[in-house]
């Protein structure tokens, strides 16, 4: 990629019609696990630096909870899926009917919660991106961390020596029982990845 100025409306388009499938699935299978309804709005798409990724989640000091697998296959790259504490107080008792009662971290049930909430929508988004492109790609495990958004995204660099420069975001709002539960879910694809991408989407990207 030769810089964001380079993305057209079209290659957003396919990117959030990608998101749209995802979140759709994803809704499916979170009203399965839940045994009640869950919708997804349609994501916002977005194309920012790697270093902008803190920034959009309240600072690189700020603590939040994320979910981060590692994308194997012919596009690798990282997924972290990042909510801020806030609102993954809510989530745990809307979605879940967890109360959360203690006053520093998580029960280990809860934990186990959201990462299950972090790993559908992950999973969810990657499949379709793997069904569009024809690329097979799988998430590893997941793993979640309650830290500042800044150590996070630097275990993510360290562990794998190197990350792409391009984030694509994709904000997302779950509505359960109109109530509208909001996070942030990045892909950052390995360097060389973006374009593996767009070329099996069929986007020429010049």
């Amino acid at each position: 990629m030769s810089g964001f100025d380079s993305f057209k409306a079209f290659e957003l388009d396919v990117l959030k019609e990608v998101g749209n499938i995802g979140a759709g699935n994803a809704a499916t299978a979170l009203s399965k696990l839940l045994d009640k309804p869950v919708d997804m709005a349609v994501p916002k798409v977005s194309l920012l630096p790697f270093e902008e990724v803190a920034e959009r989640v309240g600072g690189a000091e700020q603590i939040v909870l994320a979910v981060f697998l590692r994308v194997e296959g012919e596009a690798p790259g990282n997924m972290f899926f990042i909510i801020e504490e806030p609102a993954a107080k809510r989530m745990l008792n809307q979605m879940m009917s967890i109360n959360h009662v203690e006053s520093e971290g998580y029960s280990e049930m809860e934990l186990s919660a959201l990462c299950e909430i972090g790993n559908i929508l992950a999973g969810s988004y990657l499949s379709s991106l793997a069904d569009f492109t024809k690329l097979p790609m799988a998430p590893s495990v997941p793993s979640i961390a309650l830290d500042m958004a800044g150590a996070i995204l630097s275990y993510g660099l360290m562990q794998f020596g190197e990350m792409g420069d391009s984030a694509l975001l994709i904000e997302t709002t779950f509505i359960e029982d109109r109530q509208a539960l909001e996070g942030h879910f990045f892909l950052i694809p390995d360097p060389d990845s973006f374009n593996k991408i767009f070329k099996a989407l069929g986007v020429d990207l010049g």
